[in-house]
């Protein structure tokens, strides 16, 4: 676990940092003994372990487990059971995953040890952005943050999302800290309405613009939502600060005591300069436009987020976008030591002392498509390789053991004896008609090839996702975009064939056995691009939201398989386009690839 020390010390910070990479392998060694020792009386290790709670008998005798082989064991604690089946500590909490994979959220155990593990973490990184990029503390962050309702099991445990956690753990003792660093009230990142929260942070953004150094959200897509919100209401946030009055329908009491400590007076001359930068034809550089103090943009933009960073760079003007730490609710995993690197280079070093780390080796074997469990091989944290690519298993201090995360790991190197690491994406075919096998990380390629046929045209991809349509013979891939335009009143759908285009380019940037399976088996159909209407993502994002997903912790699911979210979808399609050539294909890719 990691020491204890004064989170407002940057020096101290660094040092445990420094510290605990250096001594990587003795730290996972003290961490999982720590783990069993603790846990020795579990029902869980007990039914597996049989008194021997060694490291060798630990990986000898426990199963690398999914969340469905585990889900019995959070459903008795749910229910009522005691949390010293899996735990000897209480769990407090049960956090819920983004969940949009499988469209229903993941219960995953927290106790009040491990949630102040997780605030150490945060401090861990939080000078580092400080280290890197010079003026940073001469302003506040303007970070938006959405509380996500949350409920009760039937033992009255709260089920809530990280972000949620992190919220509620700001208290009248500690909100000094929260107060020197952002520029939105508690009161207003609080607000369960997250319309009302998001209209009334912007206003405190807009208000206090020369005193924000730096932007962001969770995710890149929700600083994306937080823009187009901007859009829409930009207008009607230059009156609120002309007349020194919040709109009528900001209602909710938590809004309303946070921004009058902001919006105390008429300034018409502030929201003119607002009004004449948001009324250019242009949105490029808005960003720095609006916040012309601000620093940087700070977000997630790895794995399926990388497709949100041509926008953000857009908006942002040439201000760095940063990419701080890896993590999930099941634990939080690395740091970025180089916030200034590229987005499409980030790398997040390992901290050894968060949980116990084993790596399962994903192997892509070409001529079947991928296939990630070929030959599995599981290793410790110290012993993966540069360039090989792992998917974490974790064994945690809230009751987790050789569990499966899920995601996909490419090891790019080593700070001290901390290895590093790039996200590759989810390790889960996201479509798949015959033989072919579609990742995550695949689709992206793909998309991000096509993507480029739009911008001589002046239009950008807002967001995407796919499907398999087996209504007819050959099942074909689906892809649904929503599209945007780099100028205003511009019609929002290309020419047919620059969309024909782009169907094929998507194809010819699949692998060979895909498009084996369109040239030469004839078993896959020409691959199809419906245009959605603006907003449909939204929409989308409404529907998992209202099945308990968080704005902050949304991530558009890359496949979609629910009816009702394919209803969303079928029903805001603008234009449909299919591929009209056939991909290329050779006999001997079959062989050249391995």
């Amino acid at each position: 676990m990691l020491p204890k020390f004064d989170p407002a010390n940057h020096k101290a910070c660094l040092s445990v940092l420094e510290d605990v990479t250096t001594n990587a392998k003795q730290i996972q060694d003290s961490v999982l003994e720590a783990i069993l020792s603790r846990n020795a009386k579990t029902e869980y290790l007990r039914g597996f372990l049989k008194g021997k709670f060694d490291k060798q008998s630990f990986k000898k005798n426990l199963p690398v487990i999914t969340y469905e082989d585990y889900r019995s064991y959070i459903d008795r604690i749910a229910n009522g059971e005691p949390s010293d089946i899996i735990c000897d500590r209480p769990v407090t909490v049960l956090l819920v995953s983004s969940g949009t994979s499988g469209g229903v959220p993941k219960l995953i155990p927290l106790t009040a040890e491990d949630m102040e593990q997780r605030n150490l973490f945060v401090s861990l990184y939080r000078p580092l952005p400080f280290k890197h990029i010079k003026g940073l503390s001469e302003g506040k962050s303007l970070l938006f943050y959405f509380l996500t309702r949350e409920s009760e099991t039937a033992s009255r445990i709260p089920v809530r999302t990280m972000i949620t956690c992190v919220l509620k753990s700001v208290t009248p003792a500690n909100k000094f800290i929260w107060e020197r660093i952002q520029i939105s009230p508690i009161e207003i990142a609080t607000c369960p309405d997250t319309t009302q929260s998001m209209y009334c942070q912007l206003l405190c953004g807009l208000i206090q613009r020369g005193n924000v150094s730096r932007l962001g959200a969770p995710f890149a897509s929700s600083f994306l939502k937080v823009i187009n919100f901007l859009g829409d209401h930009w207008s009607e946030l230059c009156s609120n600060i002309r007349t020194g009055r919040v709109s009528p329908w900001i209602k909710d009491a938590q809004c309303l005591s946070g921004i009058s400590k902001f919006l105390s007076a008429p300034n018409p001359e502030l929201a003119s300069i607002i009004e004449q930068e948001c009324s250019k034809k242009s949105w490029e550089a808005i960003v720095r436009r609006l916040w012309p103090n601000a620093k940087c943009i700070e977000a997630v933009v790895t794995g399926s987020m990388s497709q949100y960073i041509p926008m953000i760079e857009f908006y942002g003007g040439g201000l760095p976008v940063i990419s701080l730490f890896y993590g999930s609710s099941e634990c939080l995993f690395g740091l970025n030591i180089n916030p200034l690197s590229k987005p499409c280079d980030v790398s997040y070093t390992t901290v050894p002392s968060m949980a116990y780390f084993e790596f399962l080796e994903v192997k892509k074997d070409q001529e079947a498509g991928h296939d990630p469990l070929v030959n599995p091989v599981v290793v410790d944290l110290v012993d993966v390789k540069v360039g090989h690519d792992y998917e974490p298993v974790v064994t945690t201090f809230s009751g987790l053991y050789r569990y499966r995360l899920g995601d996909v790991l490419r090891v790019t190197g080593f700070y001290n004896n901390a290895p590093q690491f790039h996200f590759v994406g989810r390790n889960k075919v996201v479509l798949s008609i015959d033989m072919d096998k579609t990742y995550e990380e695949d689709l992206l390629n793909a998309v991000t090839n096509a993507k480029l046929l739009l911008e001589p045209h002046d239009f950008v991809l807002i967001d995407f996702t796919s499907r398999v349509d087996f209504s007819s013979y050959p099942g074909r891939y689906v892809l649904y975009w929503e599209l945007g335009s780099k100028v205003k009143d511009k019609k929002l759908e290309p020419k047919r064939e620059v969309m024909e285009e782009c169907c094929f380019t998507v194809e010819e940037s699949l692998d060979s056995v895909y498009r084996k399976g369109r040239k030469n088996d004839k078993n896959i159909g020409p691959l199809e691009i419906k245009v959605v209407r603006r907003g449909a993502f939204d929409e989308l994002m409404n529907f998992f939201v209202s099945r308990g997903t968080s704005v902050s912790q949304y991530k558009t699911p890359r496949s979609v398989k629910n009816e009702e979210a394919l209803k969303i979808l079928e029903a805001t399609v603008v234009s449909k386009s299919f591929s009209q050539k056939v991909p290329s294909w050779e006999l001997h890719e079959l062989h050249s690839s391995r």
